[in-house]
């Protein structure tokens, strides 16, 4: 930059002008125009790319957005799929901040899924033509791909937020870019918040944020007098309304799907259904009717695309012969701005529900609803398929559909972002200022469930205790329970647990015919104290046999039914995990599964946690009355327990992990626990809580087996077997953090 250049505005980049040579016209020795980021003459490649960047809609606005981002601190960028606006909105950004010699910091770009993240990044690195992991990288949970000649990252909304926590202003970035804020998660709401006071404290930051109509409208109501710039939707395609009736929506799908595949006409399809779950099954049948297909019908291969767990990049690479298949893209909620082949897909289904869990406070437990599918997402799935392609959605031409996406901060349990919000207050930002405020309901049920976990202090101000659970990327109860067991000497088993519980599930579904051989070796893992030994059996085996087989690892999982891709992530994580604990100098014990005091103290650590998740056994028939709330649930039916009920019966007191309200009541991750080593780690206050039941009784009676029942006294005093109220030591080993 010249000294006479002001740092506000950005120099006249001119990468995509018209006497840009071709790549055919340029002759040997002849001078090579040179990549303004890292100073090496561009490739034939850029220029291939830049013809096929010129074609998208984003293209036509750049002007008036370079002038809007010179001039305003914040722009909103109003676009459906296939604008281009999640890549080249970045690499304009980036522009612009080079342009003032990264005087204010790089471009940092957040996505909702962490394949997003990734898929964006190599793209874009592509087309600005650099190495990826140099001047483009990406940061998403459990792996980074940048340097510090990294200008543009690519990463997903929660790390961002991570990053928040150890420097509260963003600093390091000059441009911060929200890409899919339709989509409403709670990391994304969450940013949108606290970056109006971000802004406050630094009028040189610019933010950039890129959502779907009609949710800008909504943004231009929250942030006031800010430019938006409107992008130009593709060519509309073809639409077919049914009257398809949303409990039928499943079937009617999978029917359309063969009667198009039928008609031969050529194209690929995408099916939007209301779940994984759905998506999964999807498969299994369209699998299944795909072989009575005629040969003459061509191969009809169904791809499973679940947005928070798997990305579209390694099946876009096909093999030589699968290139005449028509592929059926199996996509459940949320998939909308995923990366799709839109020049090959013809054929868009759209069944107009989606399963959704909404946490109820007063139960604090999550409920599996059927929703209808908002105006925005419904828009923007239709611009997916080709020019010449169809939109079948399958329900009526005027549907009740919300206008927009509803924000996952109201359907959530807010207790994380409680924990979080209070973390950035002792960091200096002020109050986040919500697009729609958390129900009053769940905030008031998130403070008290910090101040059970000690989280609190008698301001309501962050504890030292929830300092360092606030550290950690868990849910609160976990993190506590990791943080307990560094005091019963359970770290090693706890990082275990903590690990394969926030990794994705480890058991395979088997196919059809193969459920009894599943179910037959997932019981060798089985450990009789409960399912979260059972996950310290399997990983511990796995390991094992990872250090003995190496590769062939890969295929004894799939000999014993276990997901490969989830215990490698889970191992990830319990590095991830270990490594907090080191840096903030936690001690790490030896560890000592299999022995009853290693048994008796996991369980310790967990009650320290999960205290507010205990059920009984009223009948001996697997009836669980839950405590917090009275409500009557049953063990899960893959639960070690659900496999011995019946040789061993079930034990009359449970920790479980997860909760769901749904035609069974299903409890998850199911152990056994003592009512002794209940009372132990239970704070009294929380006891004194609970609403009146006969289970409470019998645990008074534990307490207080004279019937003195007058101890009250001591917000943070644990249940004792101790009826008089002195100061008398404790006869049992203590967790001192409680």
């Amino acid at each position: 930059m010249s000294e006479g250049t002001s740092p506000e505005e950005p120099q006249e980049v001119n990468p995509e002008g018209e006497e840009h040579p071709d790549e055919d016209s340029l002759g040997f020795g002849q001078d090579l125009e040179l990549n303004q980021f890292d100073g090496l003459p561009f490739s034939s490649r850029y220029y291939k790319l830049l013809k096929q960047r010129k074609g998208l809609s984003v293209w036509k606005v750049r002007g008036e957005f370079e002038e809007a981002l010179v001039h305003n601190q914040l722009v909103l960028v109003s676009g459906t799929a296939k604008t281009g606006r999640s890549t080249q909105v970045p690499q304009w950004c980036a522009e612009f901040c080079l342009s003032a010699q990264y005087q204010h910091g790089m471009v940092v770009c957040t996505q909702t899924h962490r394949q997003q993240a990734v898929d964006l990044a190599l793209r874009v690195a592509d087309e600005m033509d650099v190495n990826i992991g140099h001047e483009v990288g990406y940061t998403i949970p459990l792996e980074t791909c940048c340097s510090s000649d990294t200008v543009l990252r690519y990463c997903t909304d929660d790390m961002l937020l991570r990053e928040m926590m150890s420097d509260p202003f963003l600093e390091h970035y000059g441009v911060i870019v929200i890409d899919q804020a339709h989509e409403r998660t709670v990391s994304t709401d969450l940013l949108l918040g606290l970056l109006k006071d971000v802004l406050l404290q630094r009028p040189k930051l610019r933010v950039v944020v890129l959502a779907a109509p009609p949710f800008t409208d909504k943004l231009l109501g929250h942030f006031g007098d800010v430019p938006l710039i409107r992008l130009e939707a593709s060519c509309p395609v073809e639409v077919v309304h049914s009257n398809s009736g949303s409990k039928d929506h499943f079937y009617s799908a999978l029917r359309l799907v063969l009667e198009i595949h039928r008609t031969k006409e050529d194209g690929d399809m995408i099916v939007f259904l209301a779940s994984a779950e759905e998506v999964d099954c999807a498969r299994s049948i369209l699998q299944r009717e795909g072989t009575r297909l005629g040969a003459e019908l061509g191969p009809m291969v169904p791809v499973v695309l679940n947005p928070p767990q798997r990305g579209l990049l390694p099946i876009l690479i096909e093999e030589p012969d699968a290139r005449m298949s028509r592929r059926v893209f199996l996509s459940a909620p949320q998939g909308e701005d995923m990366w799709w082949p839109a020049e090959s897909v013809n054929f868009i289904i759209d069944t107009g529900v989606q399963k959704k869990m909404v946490y109820n406070p007063r139960i604090r437990a999550n409920s599996e609803t059927l929703q209808p599918i908002s105006r925005c997402q419904a828009d923007v799935r239709r611009q997916l398929s080709a020019p010449t392609g169809k939109c079948f959605c399958l329900y009526p031409e005027e549907p009740r559909l919300p206008a927009e996406t509803s924000s996952q901060i109201l359907e959530s349990n807010i207790t994380p972002t409680v924990l979080f919000l209070k973390r950035m207050e002792i960091a200096g930002l002020g109050q986040c200022d919500f697009i729609d405020r958390p129900d009053p309901e769940g905030l008031m049920q998130a403070l008290e469930e910090l101040d059970y976990l000690a989280a609190l202090d008698d301001d309501g101000n962050l504890s030292e205790i929830g300092i360092i659970i606030s550290e950690f990327p868990l849910d609160p109860q976990m993190a506590k329970a990791l943080l307990a067991s560094c005091e019963f000497d359970c770290v090693s088993e706890m990082l275990t647990i903590a690990a394969m519980l926030s990794a994705p599930s480890c058991f395979l579904e088997p196919s059809a015919g193969l459920t009894h051989e599943a179910v037959h070796c997932h019981r060798k893992f089985q450990h009789p104290e409960g399912d979260h030994f059972t996950l310290i059996s399997i990983y511990n085996t796995f390991k094992q046999n990872q250090r003995e087989q190496g590769m062939c690892v890969e295929k004894w999982c799939k000999d014993y039914f276990l997901d490969h891709g989830a215990l490698k992530r889970a191992d990830a994580i319990r590095s991830e995990l270990t490594d907090i604990l080191n840096r903030i100098e936690l001690p790490i014990s030896q560890p000592s599964f299999g022995t009853k005091t290693n048994a008796h103290n996991i369980k310790r650590a967990l009650l320290a946690g999960f205290f507010m998740q205990i059920a009984r056994d009223v009948d001996g028939s697997g009836n669980y009355f839950i405590l917090t709330h009275k409500h009557m649930a049953q063990v899960h039916p893959l639960s070690g327990y659900g496999a011995q009920s019946q040789k061993l019966g079930l034990p009359e007191w449970v920790i479980f992990h997860e909760y769901t309200l749904s035609d069974n009541n299903y409890m998850r991750t199911v152990s056994e626990i003592s009512p002794q080593v209940f009372i132990q780690m239970a704070p009294l206050y929380f006891f004194y809580n609970l609403p009146s039941s006969e289970s409470k009784d019998i645990l008074q009676d534990i307490l207080d087996p004279d019937g003195s029942r007058n101890c009250k006294d001591g917000k943070q005093r644990p249940l004792t077997s101790n009826s008089d109220c002195t100061t008398e030591s404790q006869t049992y080993d203590r967790c001192v953090i409680q």
